[in-house]
């Protein structure tokens, strides 16, 4: 089995990078390498537990799809997807989040295992993991991109500006205290 564990550092409030690595708006922009889009299940907004998306994307030059359920999530510290169905035997990203006085530390624990018996395990140590840290690390640096500048407000409605606890600072506006749109 393969893991694949990153840490990024991003001076941002914790609310505002967990809301936008879980976006699917986000997670397509981040993304462009592989031209990932939202097919099936949630396709835009921010992802709940118990959600499926389907990812369509290309990688080694093929088009592939991936659907993912996210069996957990405890705002804004962490979410966890698996594969439903997909090219890896199997998959588990968990996504952790840690607020510090400068910004917040996310990091990707990714599983994963190639199909394929002792070819997919040859696979995995000759070069996809050395492929798939890559592509979290780019997705990562994108993320970070996003949540320093004024980008994360083109992908989350809510307001990134809570404390660590997912309350909303007081000067905002009632509907979105509410969670309306």
């Amino acid at each position: 089995m393969g893991l694949i564990e990153l840490h990024t550092f991003i001076q941002a409030p914790i609310a505002r990078v967990f809301d936008l690595a879980r976006s699917i708006d986000a997670h397509m922009a981040s993304t462009s390498q592989s031209k990932e889009i939202a097919v099936a299940g949630r396709t835009t907004g921010l992802m709940e537990e118990s959600e499926l998306v389907t990812w369509e994307a290309t990688h080694f030059g093929i088009k592939q799809k991936l659907t993912v359920k996210m069996t957990s999530l405890n705002k804004p510290t962490m979410f966890e997807d698996e594969m439903i169905s997909g090219a890896f035997s199997s998959m588990k990203h968990r996504h952790s989040f840690r607020e510090s006085k400068s910004g917040t530390e996310m990091t990707d624990r990714f599983e994963f295992r190639a199909p394929l018996g002792i070819l997919g395990k040859i696979a995995e140590i000759i070069f996809l993991k050395k492929y798939m840290e890559s592509f979290i690390m780019k997705r990562n640096a994108e993320l970070k991109h996003m949540a320093e500048s004024n980008q994360w407000k083109d992908f989350i409605d809510t307001p990134a500006e809570q404390d660590g606890s997912g309350n909303v600072a007081p000067h905002l506006t009632s509907n979105v205290i509410l969670g309306k749109k």
